[in-house]
Parts: C-alpha cells; structure tokens; sequence
C-alpha cells in the first residue's frame, strides 16, 4: 500500500495522512487532500451561510444535542471554577455599571465579548469578538 496520494484538485502529491479517511475509496482516503476540502467546505458556507445557519440553528434544538451542549458546559465550568468565578464577576459589573460593554478591539464589530488573559484578574477584561475571540485563543494555546 502506497504512503502517498495525488489531490485531484490541487494535483499535489502528499502523504495520506493528508487526506481523509473515506471507508468507499479503494485505498479507504478521500481524493482531495485536507487543505484542498477545507477550502471548499468553507467556500459553501460563505455562498450558503443564510441557509446553513438556519439549519444549525434547527439542529441546535434536537434533545441529544442540548444534553450535550449541557453536558460540555457543565464539565467546562467544572475545569476552571476560576473562569466561571471571572465570568460571573464581569456580568455582574455590567448590570451595576462599573463595565460598559464596548466593541471589539481589534475589529469593531459590536457584538463582543469579554476576554479575560489571566482569571486571576476577572475585571481586567479585552472585549472581543466570537472571531477575534477564537484567534486570541489560538494564540495563546500556541505561546503556552
């Protein structure tokens, strides 16, 4: 059996672990390499987000998946009771009026959200975005 493949669509030759496992292909991977199929999902979800959005949010309601979302959020809060503590003390310091939510930092968009860079300090917030957000994330997962 063959360590590499070709990418139909990039015609690039890489390793298989490059690829997708695809259980109907005769070598059991996919023929368009992981970079390649990334591009395309997301190309079809900026052409179709309207659509996609409003089937996520149809499929956010089925009962398996909000004991699951139940379930994560319970065993999230149960990793770092600081977070949740900091989280706590941020919407609680909004509803009083001593924190004015602002936009995103890095981007503007309105819809923000508090970022703590250290629990410890669960006042000294960066408002972010669900997209900066995630990067900011990314980040510091990458530095630590």
């Amino acid at each position: 059996m063959t360590s590499s493949k070709k990418c139909f669509k990039c015609e690039s030759v890489k390793p298989l672990t490059e690829f997708y496992k695809h259980k109907k292909m005769a070598d059991g991977h996919l023929n368009k390499c992981k970079t390649c199929t990334k591009s395309d999902v997301t190309k079809h979800r900026d052409e179709n987000i309207d659509r996609i959005r409003k089937y996520d949010r149809q499929r956010a309601k089925l009962a398996h998946r909000i004991k699951l979302r139940t379930d994560v959020n319970r065993a999230w809060r149960a990793e770092d009771t600081r977070r949740q503590t900091a989280h706590n003390a941020v919407r609680r310091a909004i509803i009083k009026g001593s924190i004015i939510k602002s936009p995103c930092v890095k981007c503007g968009n309105e819809k923000s959200l508090a970022h703590h860079e250290d629990y410890g300090k669960p006042l000294d917030i960066v408002w972010l975005c669900q997209v900066c957000h995630k990067k900011r994330h990314k980040e510091m997962k990458a530095i630590f």
